[in-house]
C-alpha cells in the first residue's frame, strides 16, 4: 500500500532541481524529453481516433499522473488505462476522480488476475470509482470467488475482462477452450445476478516483441483479433441480460497496436507482403464490427520507446508514420568514471560508468549485443551519428554490465565504414563526462528511479515526474 511505499514530495524536487542542467544532476539518473512523449502520445491518439477504435493506456512503463494525462489526452472522451500493480491504481485514483468530476468516464484495469490477497485494496478503489469504474481481469474459476468479495465489500459490480492466452502461455486461457468456455458462462451468470459486469475479451501479443517487420506486426495483431473474435462465440454477448454496452474485445501490445499507424500510410508504398497483411486485418476489423462487438486496443510503452521497440519495426523508418531512434523519449544519464586506451577489441578504448544492471536493466535486445546505445548528446563532433536502426550500428555501447558497472565498448560491423572513418574508435571520453544511454527495454530501466527529470529538447531540467513504487 502507498503508506509502505511513500514518493518524495514533487514540490521539494521541483525546487531543487527545475532550472538546472542535466550537467549539474547526480547519476544514474533517468530523463524524459517532452517534446518526444508528446508527439508519441499524440500520435496514438491520432490514430485510435481517425480509425475509431477504443483505446485503453496502460501506465505500467512511466507509473507517472502527468505522462498518463498525455495518454488519456484532452476532450470529453472515455478515459481508459490499464495498471500491472495495485500500488498504480491507488497513485493514479485522484486523477480518475479528478476526470469523474469532469464528466468523462473513467476506468481502471487491474491486469494481473485477482487474487484473494487484492480483495480488500480491490474494494476500496470500486466503491472510490462507482459502477463501471474498476475493471478486473480472470483466467481461473477460483477467482470468480474473489468477484464476488470485492462486490459484497464494495456494493459496486466490478466490470471483468476475461484473458486469454495468445500462445505465450503467460497468463489466460486457451482460444475457444473448455476452460474460455466454463469461465464465460460463470461471468455471464454472476452478470445476471448483478456481482459483476462481463466486459469483454483481453489479450496481449507479448510475442510481438521479437517481431522484426511491419508484416508481422500487422499479422500478430489481425491473428489477436481473429482470436478473440472466435472465442466471442461462447459468450453469446447480444443474450447477456441487462446490458447496455458493446461487448469489448481489446487487444494489443506496442508493435501491434502501434501497427495500426499503417492503416494510414499510403498504399502505394507498401511491399506486398505488408498489403496482404493489411487486408486480412481490415477483414477481421470488419467481422468485428458486425458483430457489434467494440474494438478496443491497449499499449504501454509507446510514449518513451526503446531500442526493443524500434527492433521490432512495426512501422515505417521515413514518411509521416516513420519511428526512428529520435522518437524515443527516454534516457538514462552516466558519468564517465574510468578510461582504459587499447583495453578493448582491435585496440579501442573501453570506458567504466556508474550504471550498472540496477540502473539500465539486464534484458538484452535481439537486434545487437549490448545493454544500450549511447545517445550523441555531450559527445565530439566526430560522433554525431543517430543510429538508422540497432541490427547496422556501430559504435559506443554498453558492452558488459555488473550491479553497479557499465563498461562502455565499441561494436564494429565490418558492412559500416563510415564511423570508423569518422574516428569513432579513436573518439576521446574523459573521467567526469556525461551521456545519455538510449535504453533496451524502458519499463525495466525506469524500475529503479524515483522520479523522472524532464527537458524540453535542451539540457536544461523543466518538470520533475514523480513514479509511483511499490505493488
Amino acid at each position: 500500500m502507498a503508506e509502505f511505499h511513500p514518493t518524495p514530495s514533487k514540490d521539494e524536487l521541483v525546487e531543487r532541481y527545475v532550472g538546472k542542467s542535466l550537467q549539474d544532476i547526480l547519476t544514474p539518473s533517468v530523463v524524459l524529453d517532452l517534446n518526444i512523449v508528446k508527439k508519441n502520445c499524440a500520435r496514438m491518439l491520432e490514430a485510435v481516433g481517425i480509425l475509431n477504435f477504443g483505446w485503453r493506456a496502460h501506465i505500467k512503463t512511466h507509473k507517472t499522473l502527468e505522462l498518463t494525462r498525455l495518454q488519456v489526452g484532452e476532450g470529453n472522451g472515455p478515459v481508459n488505462i490499464i495498471v500491472s500493480t495495485l500500488a498504480e491504481a491507488e497513485y493514479v485514483l485522484p486523477l480518475l476522480l479528478e476526470y469523474k468530476f469532469q464528466g468523462r468516464p473513467a476506468n481502471v484495469l487491474y491486469s494481473f488476475p485477482v487474487t484473494p490477497i487484492s480483495v480488500a485494496r480491490l474494494s476500496i478503489l470500486a466503491k472510490a470509482l462507482g459502477p463501471h469504474g474498476l475493471s478486473l481481469m480472470v483466467d481461473d474459476t477460483v477467482q470468480l470467488n474473489c468477484i464476488k468479495s470485492i462486490h459484497q465489500a464494495s456494493g459496486i459490480a466490478p466490470d471483468v475482462f476475461l484473458k486469454i492466452d495468445m500462445g505465450t502461455h503467460r497468463a489466460g486461457v486457451l482460444v475457444e477452450s473448455e476452460a474460455a468456455s466454463t469461465l464465460s458462462q460463470s461471468l455471464l451468470s454472476l452478470t445476471s445476478s448483478g456481482t459483476c459486469y462481463f466486459s469483454g475479451l483481453y489479450a496481449h501479443a507479448g510475442h510481438s516483441y521479437y517481431g522484426s517487420d511491419k508484416a508481422t506486426a500487422i499479422n500478430l495483431l489481425q491473428q489477436e483479433l481473429e482470436a478473440l473474435l472466435k472465442t466471442s462465440h461462447f459468450v453469446q454477448p447480444s443474450k447477456q441480460p441487462s446490458l447496455n454496452r458493446p461487448f469489448i474485445l481489446s487487444v494489443g501490445a506496442t508493435p501491434t497496436t502501434s501497427s495500426i499507424r499503417n492503416l494510414l500510410v499510403d498504399e502505394s508504398t507498401l511491399q506486398l507482403e505488408e498489403a496482404e497483411a493489411i487486408r486480412l486485418l481490415k477483414s477481421t476489423i470488419a467481422s468485428i464490427q458486425n458483430t457489434g462487438c467494440t474494438l478496443e486496443v491497449h499499449a504501454g510503452v509507446y510514449p518513451v520507446l526503446d531500442i526493443q521497440q524500434l527492433s521490432t519495426h512495426a512501422l515505417p523508418t521515413s514518411g509521416p508514420q516513420a519511428t526512428t531512434f529520435e522518437d524515443i523519449g527516454i534516457t538514462v544519464l552516466a558519468e564517465v568514471a574510468s578510461t582504459y586506451p587499447g583495453r578493448g577489441a582491435n585496440g579501442s578504448t573501453e570506458v567504466l560508468i556508474g550504471t550498472g544492471t540496477l540502473a539500465l536493466g539486464r534484458e538484452p535486445c535481439k537486434a545487437y549485443p549490448g545493454w544500450g546505445i549511447l545517445t550523441p548528446w555531450n559527445r565530439s563532433s566526430s560522433a554525431d551519428l543517430v543510429p538508422k536502426s540497432a541490427e547496422t550500428f556501430s559504435g559506443w555501447i554498453i558492452g558488459r554490465i555488473s550491479q553497479e558497472h557499465g563498461i562502455v565498448t565499441y561494436l564494429s560491423r565490418e558492412l559500416d565504414s563510415k564511423v570508423a572513418e569518422s574516428g569513432g574508435l579513436a573518439e576521446p571520453f574523459e573521467v567526469g563526462q556525461k551521456v545519455r544511454i538510449w535504453p533496451n527495454h524502458a519499463c525495466v530501466a525506469g524500475a529503479g528511479y524515483g522520479w523522472y527529470y524532464v527537458v524540453d529538447g535542451s539540457d536544461q531540467i523543466i518538470d520533475i515526474w514523480v513514479r509511483c513504487r511499490g505493488w
